[in-house]
Order: structure tokens, then C-alpha cells, then sequence
């Protein structure tokens, strides 16, 4: 008895594939398809913008850049302390933080303050100019003869009285017991 059955069609094969997921597919499943494949083309269609597609390049790129230095895991870190900082802060916590920037924001954003940060950035820059043209000799003889001058003993002068109104205000500020 010679049965030999005759090798399968691949036509058919797929066919008969096609058929059975037709017959398979209920009218939910193939409203969910429909509409998964209609997003799917509304994503390519904006990747044909010029500037949509080289947005995606540039963020995968950078991405990359990020894995290959190893800064992908320190920003994955970052975002679950911030993530878990969120969790725990309660409405309590929130209130007080706002109420202490709102009065460091009162104390800080004032004219007297603004005009104290630029004469302090403005002497400091004339200071490290004037420090960088000047060579020193060095030596305690140079040391003493820096001393003699008039504006160093004037500066001297201004840093005691400074120190010593810091000092004073600071302990006139201690809280009494």
C-alpha cells in the first residue's frame, strides 16, 4: 500500500491561514486592529514632518550619547528620587516649603540686597583684576612694607569694624533662654 499524499501548496497553506484568522476575528477585535493600524499611520504620517523627524533623531541620538556615557542611569536615578520625593511629601510638607521660599523671596528681592550683590560682584572683579596685574615679591620684608600703606591699614580697619558689627549682631540675635 502506497499512500503518499502530495506535498503541501503554500498558496493554500496561506490561504487557509487567512481564512481561519477570519473566521477567528470578532467585530471588537477587528475595531481594536482597525484603529491600532490607523494610530500606527498617524505616527508614520508626522514622522514625515522635517522638523518632527529630525526632533525623534536628535532625542535618539542624544539617548544614545546618554547610554554610551553612562548619564541614561544617573537621569533614570534622578527621576525616581524626584518620583519618590513626590510620593512622600505630604500637603503639610508642601505648605511649609512654599511659605519658606515665599519668605525667602520677601527677605532676598529687595532693592538693598540687589545693590549689595552688584557693588560685592563689581569690587570683586576690580580686586581680581587689580590682584592679577600686581607681582608680588613676596618675603616679610614685602609683607611689612605692605602693611605701612595707608589703604591696607584702611582695609584692615573696615574688616575689624565689619567682623566686629557681624559679631555683635550675631549675639544680640542669640535667642535668650
Amino acid at each position: 500500500m502506497n499512500d503518499i499524499s502530495p506535498p503541501n501548496d503554500p498558496t493554500a497553506d496561506v490561504s487557509r491561514l487567512i481564512m481561519a484568522a477570519q473566521e477567528s476575528l470578532t467585530d471588537g477585535m477587528v475595531e481594536r486592529l482597525s484603529s491600532t493600524a490607523a494610530n500606527g499611520l498617524e505616527v508614520v504620517d508626522t514622522l514625515n514632518n522635517e522638523d518632527t523627524k529630525d526632533a525623534v533623531l536628535a532625542l535618539i541620538e542624544g539617548l544614545t550619547e546618554l547610554h554610551r556615557s553612562g548619564a541614561l542611569d544617573t537621569v533614570l536615578q534622578i527621576f525616581t528620587l524626584i518620583h519618590g520625593c513626590r510620593e512622600s511629601l505630604t500637603d503639610n510638607m508642601v505648605e511649609r516649603l512654599f511659605a519658606f521660599v515665599e519668605h525667602m523671596v520677601t527677605n532676598l528681592a529687595n532693592e538693598e540686597i540687589a545693590s549689595l550683590a552688584h557693588n560685592a560682584k563689581e569690587a570683586m572683579s576690580h580686586a581680581a583684576t587689580e590682584a592679577a596685574s600686581h607681582q608680588s615679591k613676596g618675603g616679610l620684608m614685602s609683607t611689612i612694607a605692605l602693611l605701612s600703606k595707608p589703604e591696607t591699614q584702611q582695609t584692615l580697619q573696615f574688616l575689624m569694624a565689619f567682623a566686629g558689627e557681624m559679631r555683635t549682631l550675631s549675639i544680640d540675635e542669640k535667642p535668650k533662654d
